[in-house]
This record gives C-alpha cells, structure tokens and sequence, in this order.
C-alpha cells in the first residue's frame, strides 16, 4: 500500500507540471532547472531517511514523509512565484525520497523474513500508483477541475491508504550495525552501478522515445507519447508477475536475461527504420527492465557488508542520480552523433548489466 501511495505521489505531479509552467511564466530551460529541484531533494533525503528510519523506525518515517508530500501538493498546484516553486519541490523531493527510500528499507526486510520473492510485486504496486496518479489528475483536469481540486482530492486519498496501511508498518528500520553514514563499497557500490544504469535507461525512454520517434520516424507529436505508454505498461505487468518469475529462474538470470531483452529492444527501435519497431522496441524495454531493479534491492538486503538502512540508501541514490543526468548524457551524444546513437549506448551499457547478471547474489 505505501509503494501504491509512492507511486501516486510522485506521478500526481507530472500533470501539475504545464500548469506551473505557465503560471510562473516559464521558459523550456527555466523549467528544466527548476524541476532538478526535485530531483536535488530526493537525493539530499535519502541517506538521512535511512538514518532516520533506523533510529526511529520504518513507520514514523513514512508517516511523516507522506504528511510532507500531501501538504505540498496543494502548494504545486496553485504556487506562481518562483521563488515559491523552488523551494515547493525541493520539499517535494526531500519527501519523496524520504518515502521512495525507507519504503524500500521496509520492503527489504519484509522479503527477507517471508523468504519468498516479494520485491516485484512491491514495485509493480508502484507503478499501479503511477498509472492511477498521472491518469486520475488528468481526468480531474480534462472534466474541468482546477489544479487545487485535483491535488486535494489525490491527498484525501493518499492520506486514507496511509491510515489504513500505518498500524502494519514496521517499528524499526533495519537490521545489522555500523556506521550511520558510509560510501557505498564492494558489491552496494556494485548493485548501485547497476541501478544507476537501469534508472538512466527508465529515463532515457520517458524523456526521449517520443522526440526519437517524431524527429526519426514520423510520427505525430501527439501520439508520440504512446511510446512511454508501451513502456510503462509492459513494465507494470512484468512487475506484477515478477515474484513467481524470480522464484521460478532466479534473481541472476532474471538480471541477465531483462537486460538482453532491453537491450534488444533499443537496438530493434533505433535499427529498424518504421514507426511499429519504435513502439514495439519500447514495449520490450518494458519488459527487459521490469524485474530487474527489484532483484537489485533484493540482493542489496542479502549483502553483509553494509547494513541495510544505510545500503538502501546508497543504491536508491545512485539511481536517482541516473534518473538526473542520464537525460542530459543522451541529449549531449545526441548532439555530437544522432539520437539513434545515443540510444544504442544504453543498449551497450545494457549488455555490461547482462555480463555482471550472475554476480548478483541470487
């Protein structure tokens, strides 16, 4: 239930987005630094939420940082100065982090002690929130409600999932001892190469698979967007078929084998030159990608190295950081080479993840 609140959270903004844009008159460029402000938030929250949550536990720590987010969001949907902005999703972000972080922590540990693969479903409820977020406010909006009325009504939500899931949360936040605070090494700095990796790919689909097909292949700019929509379905129903998946071929071959079929699927939409290709090359990103990031969080609770309320955080930021400059990585390829390049050496660094697949603790 806290995943789908997660989930929520965060995609309840992408809709809100034009809105802002437009009532603090903003540029392209403008915008894109202001919504790093996200992003920057999230980062800066996460260690400390790991420390946080095993000082005082998984529960107290996703209260508090669902209140957060609920509490902003009216504040998005009606704020016009920049200023206000900036400091409005900077909060955003810490406390989106601060969820997207212990709630992993928590999920950890509750795999852990079931014994079984939980980690895909978990996500999967995640992505469940984000279809019902990005498409709910949309609605909202396109029957006439206003950006305050829309975001109010996504909170009295929020808040009614979290009242109903808080009495389960977990009282503590992590097993094992050590440090509070400490550089990710060995296999956390490992598994947190490979998350940064396949967050760079996630963002690589949703900021450039639609100016990839209208500017290679075509397409209209306003069905362009389907070709996320073909992603992030496949990757919804991979996750929540994932767990038995995991449990039937194991976390190292569901590693290795995501990661050729993702790769394959940008190679099949950069290479073959129609429009069809394109979709269906997002679509098997989708599948490639689904199950592979929740193997990772598995096998960063599996590890002894480093405990997990300080492990979690380390890969959830390094995944983040590839969320953030993974975009502008491609965009600077793209404008030295093509896109369709740029593209192609995710599916490179993709190839890389499938090599190191039978590392991972399974």
């Amino acid at each position: 239930m806290v995943f789908f609140i997660a989930g929520l959270g965060v995609s309840a903004w992408a809709p809100l987005v034009p809105f802002a844009k437009a009532r603090a008159d903003l540029g392209d460029g403008a915008l894109g630094l202001l919504l790093l402000c996200l992003g920057t938030g999230s980062i800066i929250a996460m260690p400390i939420a790991g420390v946080l949550a095993a000082r005082y536990g998984c529960r107290l720590v996703l209260i508090v940082s669902t209140g957060l987010v609920c509490a902003i969001l009216p504040v998005l949907a009606t704020g016009s100065s920049r200023p206000l902005l900036v400091a409005s999703l900077f909060i955003f972000g810490v406390g989106m982090g601060s969820l997207d972080c212990v709630v992993n922590i928590q999920a950890v540990i509750v795999e852990r002690a079931s014994r079984r693969p939980m980690m895909s479903g978990f996500h999967g409820l995640f992505s469940v929130g984000g279809i019902v977020g990005a498409g709910g406010v949309s609605a909202a909006l396109g029957i006439g409600a206003s950006p305050l009325v829309a975001t109010l009504c996504v909170a009295a939500g929020i808040l009614g999932v979290l009242a109903k899931a808080a009495p389960h949360l977990l009282p503590y936040g992590g097993e094992g001892e050590g440090s509070v605070f400490a550089i990710p090494h060995g296999v956390v700095l490992f598994i947190g190469i490979l998350c940064f990796i396949l967050f760079l790919t996630e963002a690589a689909v949703l900021d450039w698979s639609a100016v990839f097909l209208t500017s290679t292949r075509g397409v209209q700019p306003h069905y362009a967007g389907l070709a996320y929509a073909a992603f992030a379905g496949t990757m919804t129903v991979g996750r929540l078929t994932g767990d038995a998946i995991v449990r039937r071929i194991g976390g190292p071959r569901v590693v290795v084998i995501g990661s050729l079929i993702a790769a394959m699927g940008l190679a099949f939409a950069t290479l073959v030159p129609t429009w069809e290709a394109g979709m269906l090359g997002f679509a098997l990103v989708g599948v490639g990608c689904s199950n592979i990031v929740p193997v990772l969080y598995t096998a960063v609770g599996r590890q002894k190295v480093v405990p997990e309320h300080v492990a979690v955080p380390a890969i959830s930021t390094l995944g983040y950081a590839g969320i953030l400059v993974g975009p502008a990585i491609i965009g600077l390829l793209a404008q030295v080479s093509s896109l369709p390049i740029a593209l192609m050496a995710v599916a490179i660094l993709l190839l890389g993840v499938a090599a190191s697949g039978r590392m991972i603790q399974g």
